[in-house]
């Protein structure tokens, strides 16, 4: 590649998650509402899908990784759902404790919650300004 040249960043392909066990983590992410892609023990990998795009989360067991509160600052994944009120009263009725109370941000609500290895997903919404989100 020349100077002149440049790459193109396409989008993304999948984002991968350590995790210390494969089967408590897709149990996880299923409780929190995640559809399991595929999943391949023998490789140590399960994709869990977000929404109806083809990449995902890969959750990828890390043997010697145990359950961790996640450091400050964390690396933070958010995904858009219609209502993150919403969405943090259904996570909590599958057990899942947010890291805080639902809180407003530019576009909308947003609650967050750590997998068992400190890996931090958001849930944010866009009902201040619906003219952005995926949902308008």
């Amino acid at each position: 590649m020349s100077d002149e040249e440049s790459y193109e960043l396409l989008g993304f392909d999948n984002v991968l998650l350590p995790v210390g066990d494969l089967g408590e983590a897709v149990d996880f992410y299923e409780r929190a509402g995640f559809a399991v892609g595929f999943r391949f023990d023998e490789a140590g990998i399960a994709l869990v899908r977000v929404g109806k795009e083809t990449p995902g989360i890969l959750l990828r067991a890390e043997e010697l990784l145990g359950h961790r509160t996640p450091p400050w600052p964390s690396t933070r994944i958010w995904l858009e759902v219609p209502d993150a009120r919403s969405a943090a009263r259904e996570l909590a009725t599958a057990g899942i404790t947010p890291l805080d109370e639902v809180f407003p941000v530019a576009t909308g609500w947003t609650v967050e919650i750590a997998d068992p290895w400190g890996n931090v997903l958001g849930f944010t919404d866009y009902t201040k300004r619906p003219e952005l989100g995926r949902m308008s």
